[in-house]
């Protein structure tokens, strides 16, 4: 037999809680901090200034554009991100334009 068994106080993987929180591993949770994490540094900064209504407004229409647009659909399953910043970046322009 090999020594390279397991001890008595090793714990068993049944044991251990494998279903953490997104927060645990610094991911944010509510739609306005992913919406941010979304955007780039400088539209971040700008959308940061904005007050919490309007945070939560963009917010909002991002997560409705990433729901609707199936061209996003094919795109999250290559890069979950580059689909969330490209819909960040349609909401704002459509903000802007």
């Amino acid at each position: 037999m090999s020594d390279d068994r397991p001890t008595a106080d090793w714990r068993c993987w049944a044991e251990i809680n494998t279903l953490s929180s997104d927060e645990e591993y610094g991911m944010p949770m509510d739609s306005v901090a992913r919406f941010l994490a979304a955007l780039n540094p400088q539209d971040r900064q700008t959308v940061d200034a904005e007050p919490p209504e309007e945070q939560e407004r963009l917010a909002a229409a991002w997560e409705s554009e990433l729901e609707a647009d199936a061209e996003l659909d094919t795109l999250d399953e290559l890069s979950p991100v580059a689909a969330e910043a490209e819909a960040a970046r349609r909401v704002l322009d459509r903000r802007d334009g």
